[in-house]
């Protein structure tokens, strides 16, 4: 993750999926020890080690049966109004208008010329369920090469 930080502009966004979201599963036993196999929370935290704002956010992904985690993960603006973690809540509350009115004026046919994106379901992704909030407020790994985290 330092490197791709590296390689964005000023204003650029790294996005990366993050795991099953749907519903936290249990710790699995891995060779009779209880181990957990989410890896949400520590893609999440291990961007927050590079990155100042980092977003969770969840989709349903019918071919996988349930909610997908992807975190969003970029540079702080340094305009002294706003400090990181207000910019990146900005993220998760602004409103579904302001959503709709950004597609309007910066992609090519607007909100008719996507599928299955717009202000609400904006909304609805950075809307995640208590679950899950938990599961990412309880979950302090971070990946490293020593201690890497695998999904099963």
């Amino acid at each position: 993750y330092e490197h791709a930080q590296t390689r964005l502009s000023p204003n650029g966004v790294f996005v990366t999926q993050a795991g099953t979201a749907d519903a936290v599963p249990s710790p699995h036993s891995v060779n009779n020890q209880q181990q957990d196999t989410t890896c949400f929370a520590p893609i999440r935290n291990t961007l927050a080690e590079v990155f100042e704002c980092v977003c969770p956010y969840t989709t349903g992904i019918p071919s996988f049966g349930g909610d997908w985690g992807f975190v969003m993960a970029f540079k702080a603006t340094d305009d002294g109004k706003v400090n990181a973690s207000e910019q990146a809540e900005r993220w998760s509350t602004i409103q579904p208008e302001r959503i709709d009115q950004l597609i309007e004026e910066t992609i090519k046919g607007g909100e008719s010329s996507l599928g299955l994106y717009d202000g609400i379901t904006h909304h609805r992704m950075f809307a995640l369920t208590k679950a899950v909030r938990k599961q990412l407020a309880s979950d302090k790994r971070i990946m490293t090469k020593d201690n890497p985290v695998f999904m099963y």
